[in-house]
């Protein structure tokens, strides 16, 4: 069982930053691909960024892709989303999950664990 706590998120004008970070409990938490998802209000849950085990792979959806940044720090177990240029479309709460699968798969499934969600705010 691995349990997911995010934090970081808040309300920011559109062209500022935010570092999101998710502590895992459990000491397997190095053997999980990790990944951000995001639901704005009234839309389904997309995959926004993801890294494997060893940081080597990630995945960034193409509306994110050169803004955000997804690194993972296996000896604090904790993974960071830098947010960088945010635009009003990226409001959303933002999960952390966690999975056996590859950060590209981790998209389209093998979420085993999520957390419950900071709530990210951008104003125009």
């Amino acid at each position: 069982q691995v349990q997911l706590v995010e934090s970081g998120g808040g309300l920011v004008q559109a062209g500022g930053s935010l570092r999101l970070s998710c502590a895992a409990s459990g000491r397997t938490f190095s053997s999980y691909t990790m990944g951000w998802f995001r639901q704005a209000p009234g839309k389904e849950r997309d995959a926004v960024a993801a890294i494997n085990w060893s940081g080597v792979s990630t995945y960034y959806s193409g509306a994110v892709k050169g803004r955000f940044t997804i690194s993972r720090d296996n000896a604090r177990n904790t993974v960071y989303l830098q947010m960088n240029s945010l635009k009003p479309e990226d409001t959303a709460v933002y999960y952390c999950a966690a999975g056996i699968t590859t950060a590209q798969a981790m998209a389209s499934g093998g979420v085993r664990f999520w957390g419950k969600g900071t709530l990210v705010t951008v104003a125009s």
